[in-house]
């Protein structure tokens, strides 16, 4: 399921035109996404930490390929040359772009719009979470409205399209190894 949504993401990216920004991995769902991005005729831009070079997870059928130094750099890279965010389903890596990106827009680092792909309520408790975090006064409505949730890969990306902050063809942050 994850894998063919991922696939979807791709080739949506590709057959607009757009460019794919992302962690530069040839596995997982990112690597799903890239390849497919590519089949489609969009262009694809990986950012990846030597270390993980090293490891022999770098996709050296990037249209670019930045290697750097850690991950920080990585990140950091990957939020200037995206125009918008989308984060696929994914594990502790992915929830830490998620809420440094997030947590940065708040802050008025950026102004790009942010998303969330939740495939078969893969989120859902996490948005619970959150608005349980709003109920108990730790977060606002303001903050849960610097990024949208949407189970439809088409619609959300339309949206992260058309939102300000965002330029066309749109530059995709997601999910990282």
């Amino acid at each position: 399921m994850h894998t063919a949504v991922a696939e979807t993401v791709g080739h949506w990216i590709g057959q607009q035109g757009g460019q794919l920004v992302y962690g530069g991995g040839r596995t997982g769902l990112m690597g799903t996404v890239a390849a497919a991005t590519r089949s489609a005729g969009g262009r694809v831009v990986g950012i990846i930490p030597k270390a993980l070079v090293d490891r022999e997870l770098a996709n050296v059928l990037c249209d670019e390929l930045h290697v750097v130094d850690t991950m920080h750099e990585r990140k950091a890279m990957m939020a200037e040359r995206a125009d918008a965010f989308l984060t696929l389903p994914g594990g502790l890596g992915t929830f830490e772009e998620l809420f440094e990106i997030w947590t940065w827009r708040q802050l008025g680092y950026h102004d790009k719009p942010i998303g969330i792909l939740n495939v078969s309520g893969y989120y859902d408790r996490l948005l619970a979470f959150l608005d349980q975090c709003i109920g108990d006064g730790f977060m606002s409505e303001w903050q849960m409205g610097l990024m949208r949730s949407d189970s439809d890969p088409a619609a959300l990306l339309h949206w992260l399209t058309e939102q300000p902050g965002s330029s066309k063809p749109p530059g995709l942050l997601t999910s990282a190894i």
